[in-house]
């Protein structure tokens, strides 16, 4: 990942202020291994589980009260947000006509 002169990685492009971190998830090794033969399997969603436990116990500890707060409305935003895409990948994915036999 990139690192602005601040040391920061940044979370929006600079030019057309997008979210970059799905870019940056997509570079994830642990994503790439993931599917690389396009299947996604228990264990691996375990172990990805287990990736974000880790970090949030380790960040928790750093955040003041008031960004705690913030960094947990910002996590359960993007749960929900993934939540909703694949949602609607789902519903896109099925037929747009009932099969009537």
């Amino acid at each position: 990942m990139s690192k602005a002169s601040a040391g920061k990685t940044p979370w929006f492009d600079e030019a057309s202020e997008a979210p970059m971190l799905v870019e940056y998830a997509r570079k994830l090794d642990s994503f790439l291994d993931v599917v690389a033969d396009g299947r996604v399997e228990t264990k691996e969603i375990e172990e990805q589980e287990h990736r974000v436990v880790a970090l949030m116990k380790e960040v928790e500890p750093l955040l003041s009260p008031e960004a705690h707060e913030k960094v947990t409305r910002l996590l359960c935003e993007v749960t929900a947000y993934d939540l909703m895409n694949a949602f609607y990948m789902a519903g896109k994915s099925r037929p747009l006509t009932k099969f009537r036999g």
